[in-house]
């Protein structure tokens, strides 16, 4: 049985698992929060501020009217890189890459009763590091090619199993992951799927998103 998160040890009541939505580089505000109520009306569990080409003006006012939406939904909001944003808009916690600073630095920033996860790559020893620094979750990839990230590292869905057996923190994995592979990682071992382009450039967002958050239950009938 898998041990309980720091997550669920400092009484924090936010599970990361099965669609973990990634918001894509969007200039136009009240389209991006038209199409994340979308993700989030799908059944997304936990949303991703990520913006990398807009300035900080774009991003502020993006990541308070995502905080909103969020709130309405009851969906955790985690900021990418940038703790000192997570803290002005008062989201739920941040992502840290490679280059992102700190684990205890952004813990200093947010403080103790908030979210922070860690790209691990395709290294199961940053993982290991970053649970004993305080992370609450860690997130492996590419697992797939991946249109944001073409040159993104590779990880090997082998890597999810033995994650899954030497760590006790919830899991992501991250990179060209699609409804039709979705499912072959979560069985490796991922708790959530993060997904951006096959969920925000689908058809229909909403669908997209419900298809993407029942692949778990699906995956273990």
């Amino acid at each position: 049985m898998k041990k309980k998160s720091r997550i669920e040890d400092r009484g924090l009541r936010i599970d990361i698992k099965d669609l973990y939505a990634i918001t894509p580089d969007q200039a136009d505000t009240a389209l991006l929060v038209w199409q994340v109520r979308q993700v989030l009306s799908g059944g997304a569990r936990v949303l991703q501020y990520r913006n990398k080409l807009s300035s900080p003006v774009v991003r502020f006012e993006q990541a308070s009217a995502l905080r909103q939406l969020t709130q309405e939904f009851g969906v955790p909001l985690i900021i990418n890189d940038d703790a000192q944003l997570a803290q002005q808009v008062d989201a739920d916690g941040v992502h840290l890459g490679g280059e992102d600073g700190s684990i205890a630095a952004a813990r200093q920033v947010l403080g103790f009763d908030k979210i922070i996860g860690v790209s691990c790559y395709n290294r199961l020893s940053l993982a290991q590091q970053a649970e004993g620094l305080g992370a609450d979750y860690v997130a492996f990839g590419a697992f797939f090619a991946s249109t944001v990230k073409p040159r993104a590292r590779v990880a090997e869905l082998p890597l999810l199993q033995e994650a899954r057996r030497v760590i006790k923190l919830p899991v992501v994995a991250i990179g060209g992951i699609t409804l039709e592979n979705g499912a072959s990682v979560l069985e490796a071992g991922a708790d959530a799927l993060a997904v951006i382009s096959a969920l925000f450039s689908a058809p229909d967002i909403t669908l997209a998103a419900r298809q993407f958050a029942n692949l778990n239950t699906q995956s273990s009938v």
